[in-house]
């Protein structure tokens, strides 16, 4: 007999008529690449098959709307009113059950958040009637247009069966309708549907019972709901409590989720940060758990490690652990886990770029998979690749990348790395608390290496000479970048230190500390030393921070910098360090900065002239990540994976 290391995870589970072969459910993420007429396209289909391919027991596709006119959140919802598009769902349905996974669909009504609605001409209806901050008139729903939404999540429950879908996830929760109904602070009414918790849980309530007539009993329903908004402004886990109470028996699965997107405080409370602790929101699915009697639990946010999930499961905190960016990062998660590869899952770093890149490109993209959003390729294969041998100097993130999917591709591959081990610049963030998936990342990808078969050579730089030795067909040159020394008087003093210093030895800064440049490693490395007690002020010439692309990040870096009492400086420049600190000018006039460490972190210079010196030493040379631009990991993965798939294309 197999001894699976977790076998409460891999329980089977029973709804009605429907088996799921494990407790690992990928969560709703929003589609991509949809048609003309918002269906879904093949690529969007791959994009969700690639998560049943990697095991996971029940696929989910979220924003989908039930009444678009009235309720869609944004543009590229799909519309579940639109009967023709029963084709298309179907494809997507089906290109999920054949791998064995059950498909779901998010039945999605964002009430007086409809903003696509708003947009396309038409009212918008909330529990009470209102006008936002942006002037929108909300107008409160009447018993007419109540009946009328009811009655438009059944009847998208009744597209989804017909379309070969398993089960409908109804999203009761982050401050879309339903949730705007529970809240006792967004849902003042005198009516039959506000004031007590059983009048504010009547609609999802009446949802749930008229999905259950129009698809049958044995018919799986998931509804996922705040356990707490996490707000002052809204409810806390024991209104949480009393919501799920009105659900239980109603909904096959009750999914606690927490927070609200409408909030900026806690959308990053609903999507965990690094900031946060793993399964950071499981404490309010376990807490439900105590007080539901006849529906199963499921619970989400920060849940990428097996061990965890295990435990979840086996201790009672939930019966079903719903896993959204954790399968962007490695869809093969539930295999790895089954299969004795734990070690091998590429654990998600929570950093949001795939949320921000979906968001401001409507494509998923991780910073750590770059497979991610290319799941046709994936599944339906590649050219074959003609073998050559590549010599990769660098073995960073880029360098890591290209040596496996080069490897991968049935190349000869050799690695070189300056330093004594694989990782390159971001080694410096082995320690940083909120950094220790990168760690575990940077980790998993050298072990990657060391098992693949690429040869590796630690402490050797590649010079002309060292690559001409190796007599490759394809150089690929990932060297790096070097920290910009800034020119300012003072700068060389023995209380100046580099942003890349002081994170390889925290013990050189002082109790009061002065950063200058304001960019998301001087930020975060402020963070990181305040986290640790110290004093630190951050001091940027420019008007605002540079958060950089990832916008979902920057919201989370900017709440831990209020929370730890940061000090920013901004439209300041710095003129020079001394002793007591940094001598700036800035709206203010001139000031001194007290601090007794000063680091800089002003951007990188890229080490082109290097990369350009091997630009003869084969007949083909690919210059990416650092050397040749700073990049961001996902952008320097990405890069990576995309040229080393390029080589052996032609003889």
């Amino acid at each position: 007999m197999n001894n699976c290391r977790y076998p409460n995870l891999f329980s089977q589970l029973i709804i009605g008529n429907t088996v799921f072969n494990n407790r690992i459910f990928a969560s709703a993420t929003g589609p991509t690449n949809l048609t003309s007429h918002n269906a879904p396209s093949p690529e969007t289909c791959a994009q969700y098959e690639r998560k049943a391919v990697g095991g996971a027991a029940a696929v989910c596709m979220g924003n989908c709307t039930v009444d678009t006119t009235i309720g869609r959140s944004v543009s590229s919802n799909i519309d579940l009113g639109n009967r023709s598009i029963l084709p298309q769902l179907a494809k997507l349905a089906t290109s999920i059950t054949r791998h064995g996974a059950v498909p779901s669909i998010e039945l999605q009504h964002a009430g007086s958040h409809s903003f696509g609605s708003w947009q396309e001409g038409n009212p918008i209806y909330g529990p009470v009637e209102y006008t936002d901050e942006q002037g929108r008139h909300i107008l409160p729903m009447t018993e007419e247009i109540i009946e009328r939404t009811i009655e438009s999540f059944a009847q998208a429950a009744v597209l989804a069966k017909q379309s070969g879908f398993g089960m409908v996830t109804v999203h009761g929760g982050h401050g879309w309708l339903i949730s705007q109904f529970v809240s006792p602070f967004s849902n003042t009414r005198t009516d039959r549907w506000g004031g007590s918790v059983e009048n504010r849980c009547r609609l999802p309530v009446a949802i749930c019972d008229a999905i259950k007539k129009a698809v049958g009993r044995d018919f799986p329903v998931e509804i996922r709901i705040s356990g707490s908004e996490c707000h002052s402004g809204g409810y806390d886990i024991d209104e949480g409590v009393a919501i799920a109470r009105q659900l239980d028996g109603r909904a096959d699965i009750i999914h606690v989720s927490a927070g609200s997107h409408e909030v900026r405080e806690v959308f990053t409370v609903t999507h965990p940060s690094m900031f946060l602790e793993d399964g950071a929101n499981v404490k309010y699915a376990a807490e439900i758990k105590k007080h539901i009697k006849r529906s199963f639990v499921a619970t989400v946010g920060a849940l990428a490690d097996p061990d965890l999930m295990e435990e979840i499961i086996a201790s009672g905190k939930a019966d079903i652990i719903a896993v959204a960016r954790g399968l962007l990062a490695d869809p093969d998660l539930p295999l790895k886990a089954r299969t004795g590869r734990e070690n091998e899952i590429n654990t998600c770093m929570r950093c949001l770029a795939c949320f921000s890149n979906r968001i401001r490109k409507r494509q998923y993209l991780c910073a750590i998979n770059p497979r991610t959003g290319r799941e046709t390729e994936e599944l339906y294969g590649y050219f074959p690749a003609k073998k050559r041998r590549i010599l990769i100097a660098g073995g960073g993130i880029g360098g890591m990348q290209a040596a496996l999917t080069a490897s991968d591709r049935g190349h000869e591959v050799i690695l070189c790395e300056k330093t004594d081990r694989l990782g390159g610049v971001l080694n410096c963030e082995n320690g940083v608390p909120f950094k220790k998936n990168l760690t575990k990342y940077i980790a998993r990808q050298a072990e990657a290496v060391a098992r693949s078969g690429v040869r590796v050579y630690l402490s050797t730089e590649v010079t002309p000479q060292t690559a001409e030795s190796f007599s490759p067909d394809v150089i690929i040159a990932a060297l790096g970048s070097r920290p910009v020394v800034p020119r300012i008087e003072g700068i060389g003093s023995e209380n100046v230190f580099s942003a890349e210093d002081v994170y390889y030895d925290p013990s050189k800064a002082g109790a009061n500390t002065a950063i200058i440049g304001g960019g998301l490693v001087g930020m975060e490395l402020g963070i990181h030393l305040a986290m640790m007690g110290r004093k630190v002020s951050i001091i940027e010439v420019r008007p605002e921070l540079t958060y950089g692309s990832n916008h979902l990040h920057a919201v989370a870096v900017d709440l831990e910098l209020k929370r730890l009492g940061i000090e920013i400086y901004l439209d300041t420049k710095a003129l020079g360090i001394s002793k007591e600190g940094v001598l700036t000018e800035g709206q203010y006039g001139r000031k001194l900065i007290k601090a007794d460490t000063v680091i800089y972190a002003v951007g990188q210079k890229p080490l082109r002239e290097e990369a350009d010196a091997l630009r003869f030493c084969a007949p083909v040379i690919y210059q990416i990540g650092d050397c040749l631009m700073p990049r961001t990991i996902t952008e320097a993965t990405s890069e990576a994976h995309s040229i080393a798939m390029d080589i052996g294309r032609f003889a």
